[in-house]
């Protein structure tokens, strides 16, 4: 995905990374066509002539623009779970979505209680953009060994969802971003979020992104300062757009 904000520029070597449509598989002999601006998927009419490549170009003309949402954050505003949060919806911005960010103050809810039906203005925000995203990414920070209570009682409004034409997360890719300061509660918490993702009916991507904060990985502007953690945005953003994209052409 072509890093159009520079979110991903790190302050040692970059990473190469060819994005999406470079990790495709080609016949020797055939040349991936070029891209296009940061359109994930650019160039994806001419690769549908390619052996053994099946995908939405002959619906190319009824692609939309894509909403992606991101949950998340810590009662800190500056925290890193939220920069990273920021980053990632930033970058899909530049390539072409529309993006909400639901930071803290926006989940400072009261504790879901299902028999309750009165909703306060944040918590009905919270449902109906959900309702109407084709993607989200959710980021936390790991608690204990699992996610925090402002991400969990999030997550728990989303039973509001049941009845709605498409219940709960269902058909959406969902990215999701842990940090804690050591890899084992970072993966622990992971893990913990993936199955939350699963009950809901979401699609976790393939990656799902831990970052290490015993080591400040932005700098003061936003910038990523490791590589190891721009890379892993890089392709959980790729994953995303690209899952948003294409079940676009079907829905």
């Amino acid at each position: 995905m072509d890093d159009l904000h520079g979110a991903f520029a790190t302050n040692g070597e970059g990473h190469n990374s060819e994005g999406l449509l470079a990790r495709r598989r080609v016949r020797p002999g055939q040349e991936l066509p070029a891209r296009s601006g940061g359109d994930p998927l650019g160039g994806l009419d001419a690769l549908s002539g390619l052996s053994g490549f099946t995908g939405p170009a002959a619906r190319h003309e009824r692609r939309r623009r894509p909403t992606i949402v991101g949950i998340g954050g810590t009662t800190r505003p500056d925290s890193t779970t939220l920069r990273a949060l920021d980053t990632v919806l930033r970058t899909m911005a530049g390539a072409g979505a529309e993006t909400v960010l639901l930071g803290s103050a926006d989940l400072d809810l009261p504790m879901y209680v299902p028999d309750r039906r009165e909703r306060t203005p944040a918590a009905r925000r919270l449902i109906s953009e959900v309702a109407r995203a084709d993607g989200l990414v959710i980021a936390t920070p790991g608690y204990h060994g699992g996610m925090s209570g402002l991400v969990k009682n999030a997550l728990d409004y989303l039973e509001d969802l049941r009845d709605a034409p498409r219940p709960y997360l269902d058909g959406r890719a969902v990215g999701l971003i842990v940090c804690a300061d050591g890899p084992q509660t970072a993966g622990t918490a992971l893990a913990t979020l993936r199955s939350s993702v699963h009950a809901l009916r979401g699609w976790p991507t393939p990656l799902g992104v831990s970052i290490d904060t015993s080591t400040p990985p932005f700098g003061p502007d936003g910038e990523v300062l490791d590589n190891r953690t721009a890379s892993h945005l890089e392709t959980l953003t790729d994953h995303i757009m690209g899952f948003a994209y294409a079940w676009s052409q079907v829905i």
